[in-house]
């Protein structure tokens, strides 16, 4: 039997942001229940139509990364109540049809959606954001349970990295809620 495929997105490029740490938390959560992979797509320039057709290959190897997936699930931080522009940059390139014949990469893709955020809002308000976009996407969105941690850092050890107190629960049950949401969907 095949194993489900979670492409993992985090809206911050910061090789240590909390964001990509809490992907990577989520990943370990899951362990070998599912082929897990953080994307990268620092490379993807910013979307300009007169280099869209033929995409240049940082974006056709994030779209067929997309496409191979059962599910994806965004990990954003919040940046003046919005996600990122690294994210909407990505997202848009992804929601371009490939071609004549070839529609968008996350049309009817199962999406989760968390975040870890300084503030005290946890990312709340981006996610709202993000879930209007995704879903005028076609995207499928569990919007239960989302997971916001806001505070980030009371959420870290000594080095500044990542470590999950009470929040580990829910990071635990949403993990485990987007298995069952993309067996189902």
């Amino acid at each position: 039997m095949k194993k489900i495929k979670i492409i993992a997105i985090a809206g911050s490029l910061r090789r240590d942001s909390y964001n990509r740490q809490l992907a990577i938390e989520a990943g370990k959560i899951l362990g070998n229940q599912v082929d897990f992979e953080l994307l990268d797509y620092s490379d993807v320039p910013l979307l300009n139509q007169d280099i869209e057709y033929p995409a240049p290959d940082a974006v056709k190897r994030v779209r067929e990364a997309i496409q191979s997936a059962d599910g994806v699930w965004f990990f954003s931080p919040e940046y003046n109540h919005f996600f990122p522009g690294v994210l909407k940059n990505l997202i848009d390139w992804l929601s371009r049809p490939i071609s004549d014949s070839e529609p968008q990469v996350l049309r009817g893709k199962p999406a989760a959606v968390s975040g870890i955020a300084l503030g005290m809002s946890g990312a709340v308000i981006a996610q709202d954001h993000l879930v209007s976009l995704i879903s005028i996407l076609n995207m499928k969105v569990m919007n239960q349970p989302r997971l916001a941690i806001p505070n980030a850092m009371q959420q870290t050890n000594q080095n500044g990295q990542l470590a999950l107190a009470s929040s580990a629960t829910f990071l635990e049950k949403q993990a485990q809620e987007f298995l069952l949401f993309i067996k189902n969907k």
